[in-house]
């Protein structure tokens, strides 16, 4: 019995044919930054989307190696670990984004979605910033406005008395 173990969908394909679909359409993912497919495959994209960037985050050897398992083309692993794996390392985990189209597929009424990388320039809607890169900036912030001698402004508790 299969109970309580991890159920993934099948998406109507052996598994080798599944995992074939889904290293092609990271590679893809990585390539444009954004694709548009069936919400179900979308949907289990993201599982592959975001693990290959952690691997890109770690920025190591061993990373790149398990990078290069996946993703199909040597160039996209070097875009991976260049320019996406830098843009997150504030970012804690949720790094796609899966976004409903309203009109289904025209041939077979699929339902359509949208998966894309956050903190791309061009996305849809815009992420909310990491906690790390806020509190980094508001520190940042308040010692550019002490060397420029601006006071900050106190808490409304303060003002009130």
């Amino acid at each position: 019995m299969r109970k309580r173990l991890a159920q993934f969908r099948k998406l109507g394909r052996t598994p080798d044919h599944k995992w074939a679909m889904l290293r092609n359409m990271v590679t893809s993912l990585i390539k444009h930054e954004r694709i548009v497919t069936t919400v179900p495959k979308a949907k289990e994209l993201r599982h592959v989307a975001d693990k290959v960037i952690g691997y890109a985050k770690k920025n190591s050897i061993h990373g790149r190696q398990l990078a290069l398992r996946i993703v199909r083309e040597k160039p996209m692993v070097t875009k991976l670990f260049e320019v996406l794996g830098p843009r997150y390392e504030d970012r804690e985990g949720g790094y796609t984004r899966v976004m409903k189209l309203s009109r289904p597929r025209r041939g077979d009424n699929a339902p359509m979605a949208v998966i894309e990388y956050v903190d791309r320039p061009g996305e849809i809607r815009a992420a909310r910033v990491p906690k790390k890169r806020k509190e980094k900036y508001f520190n940042n912030l308040r010692e550019v406005l002490e060397n420029a001698g601006i006071e900050p402004i106190e808490s409304n508790a303060q003002i009130a008395k």
